[in-house]
């Protein structure tokens, strides 16, 4: 049976939740998933969970995900080995056709499932579909030298149209980040820099990057000093020191912020519920990047703002 001092720290919660909802009603939410939550059964479902939340909520969300655990094992199943270099994976023609079945054909279905097994929203796409996403060959670099990748693309051209369509009919679209090249070939995006430019080009209200840490370290590797907020600016000037792995997330964040969106973020999506921490409580967690200095962060300046 529930205390009375537990009814009144959900009321808390919800009364704190207030500011939060008031801001973000009717804005568009990217949600990047990957990682670990992807893998564990008890994260997905609460991924899940948290996606019909929002929807609940009043806001907007689409989900752009990747599936490289997935994809590494379907790999290990048919004995193909693949290799990582700048933070991304090498995507020869083999690969590709591995890399599309998995992310269109298995992941995608998979998260539209355990969405819709919550309320009949999700509807799956992939960047292919209506021209969503467009990208051409990237070009990496490592040490200065540069590298063959391989069919991995970089975002050029993102049509949102299928997306505004479906976010008009109450419905949480599912893209997977697999995107069409002018050349007529098929290219292997990052999730992350999927989700940034959608984000862009959608006017989203916020960016949501999961991932496998608390956020981004001002001591890496020693990880004590969880960085809570930065500036773009900041941001710029501590990418040529982050891991590899971080680079793609933190880029991703700083396109973001720099093409508009006022907030992106980087969470730890093995934490149940990090989503809505982040959105919807006056501590959050993990790290959030802004384009200015002044964003305003208390909710009480934003929601009196909201009102002026």
């Amino acid at each position: 049976m529930t205390s009375r001092k537990q009814a009144l720290d959900k009321a808390n919660t919800l009364i704190e939740a207030l500011p939060w909802l008031s801001r973000f009603h009717g804005k568009t939410v990217v949600v990047k998933y990957g990682g670990n939550a992807m893998t564990d059964p008890a994260l997905r479902e609460r991924f899940a969970q948290n996606i019909v939340f929002l929807r609940y909520a009043g806001l907007r969300p689409v989900v752009v995900h990747g599936g490289g655990p997935q994809i590494n094992a379907h790999l290990d199943r048919l004995g193909l080995t693949s290799s990582f270099e700048a933070g991304l994976r090498v995507t020869t023609p083999e690969t590709m056709d591995v890399v599309r079945m998995v992310l269109v054909g298995q992941v995608n279905r998979e998260i539209v499932g355990l969405i819709n097994s919550h309320g009949p929203f999700a509807v799956g796409i992939s960047g292919e579909d209506a021209h969503l996403i467009t990208a051409e060959r990237k070009a990496a670099y490592v040490d200065g030298a540069p590298v063959d990748i391989g069919q991995v693309g970089e975002v050029v051209d993102v049509q949102p149209g299928v997306v505004r369509t479906l976010l008009d009919d109450g419905r949480i679209p599912v893209v997977s980040s697999v995107a069409r090249g002018e050349d007529g070939g098929i290219y292997n995006v990052n999730a992350d820099t999927a989700a940034a430019a959608l984000a862009v080009a959608l006017e989203a209200g916020k960016l949501v990057v999961l991932t496998d840490v608390e956020g981004l370290y001002a001591d890496y590797p020693v990880c004590e000093e969880l960085i809570s907020r930065l500036t773009a600016g900041e941001l710029e000037a501590m990418l040529p020191e982050l891991s590899a792995g971080m680079v793609p997330k933190m880029e991703a964040c700083l396109a973001a912020v720099r093409g508009g969106v006022p907030q992106a973020h980087i969470l730890d999506g093995r934490t149940p519920d990090s989503m809505l921490l982040e959105v919807f409580t006056n501590d959050g967690i993990g790290t959030m990047v802004v384009a200015e200095a002044d964003e305003p962060t208390d909710p009480v300046d934003i929601y009196e703002g909201e009102f002026e």
